[in-house]
C-alpha cells in the first residue's frame, strides 16, 4: 500500500514523463511515514523498475518509469472492474413532479424499445455509490429511445438502461436535455415501485443494470 501511495503521489507531483525533484522530509511529510522509509521504498522500487532515480549533488530526481505507468494502469483499470459492474446505490427521493407528464409523452416508445407498459411515473433515486449514475452506466449501451415531434413539440431523444430493483425490472432514463444532475437517477418501470417495494423517501435501494 505505501509503494501504491508513494507511485501516486510521485504522479500527482508531475513525475510521469519527466523527472521531478524531491525532498526525503517532504515525501515523508505527505506520507506520514520517516524519511528512512521513503528513501528504502525509493530504493526498491528503483530496483523493481518502478521508477527511475538519481542523485545529483544532494538533489534526488524521480521519474515513474514506463513499468511504473503500466502498473497503474493496470491497477485503476482493476479496481474500476470491481467497483463499477453495474451495481448503484441509492436513496429515494421526491421527484419535481413532471415524471408522470413524460413517461405518458414516451410510453408509446417504452412499450416498442423496452417491451413493458410505465407506470404513469417515475421513482426518483439519488445515487450514494457511484459517484454518479453515469459511473455505474459508462461501460453499457443504453436503449436510445428517438425524439420525436407532437403537437408542435419537439421531444428529444432519450438514452434508456435497463435495470432490475428489488426484483422488479425497469429501466434508468436520461433524456438528453435532462434536468437532473448526474447523483440523480430517475426509474421508469412497468409498476409503482414506491408501493411494490414499500419504498419511502430516505429509503436505500439496490439497482443492479441489466447489460444486454
Amino acid at each position: 500500500m505505501k509503494r501504491i501511495k508513494l507511485l501516486i503521489l510521485l504522479a500527482r507531483k508531475g513525475a510521469i514523463g519527466e523527472r521531478i525533484k524531491i525532498t526525503m522530509r517532504e515525501v515523508a511529510e505527505e506520507l506520514g511515514i520517516s524519511p528512512q522509509s521513503v528513501l528504502r521504498l525509493l530504493d526498491e522500487m528503483e530496483e523493481e523498475g518502478f521508477i527511475e532515480k538519481s542523485v545529483e549533488g544532494r538533489k534526488t530526481y524521480v521519474r515513474i518509469s514506463p513499468k511504473g505507468l503500466t502498473f497503474m494502469e493496470d491497477l485503476c483499470e482493476a479496481i474500476s472492474n470491481v467497483l463499477y459492474n453495474g451495481v448503484i446505490i441509492g436513496e429515494v427521493i421526491s421527484g419535481i413532479g413532471e415524471g408522470a407528464y413524460y413517461v405518458k409523452q414516451y410510453a408509446h416508445l417504452i412499450r416498442e424499445y423496452l417491451g413493458f407498459d410505465p407506470y404513469p411515473g417515475t421513482l426518483n433515486v439519488r445515487v450514494l455509490f457511484p459517484k454518479t449514475v453515469f459511473d455505474a452506466l459508462c461501460s453499457v449501451r443504453p436503449v436510445i429511445l428517438p425524439g420525436f415531434v407532437k403537437e408542435g413539440r419537439t421531444f428529444g431523444d432519450v438514452k434508456a438502461y435497463r435495470i432490475k430493483i428489488g426484483g422488479v425490472e425497469g429501466a434508468i432514463v436520461i433524456p438528453s436535455r435532462t434536468v437532473h444532475p448526474p447523483k440523480i437517477a430517475e426509474i421508469v418501470a412497468p409498476v409503482c415501485l414506491r408501493e411494490a417495494l414499500g419504498l419511502e423517501d430516505g429509503s436505500k435501494i439496490t439497482i443492479k443494470v441489466v447489460r444486454p
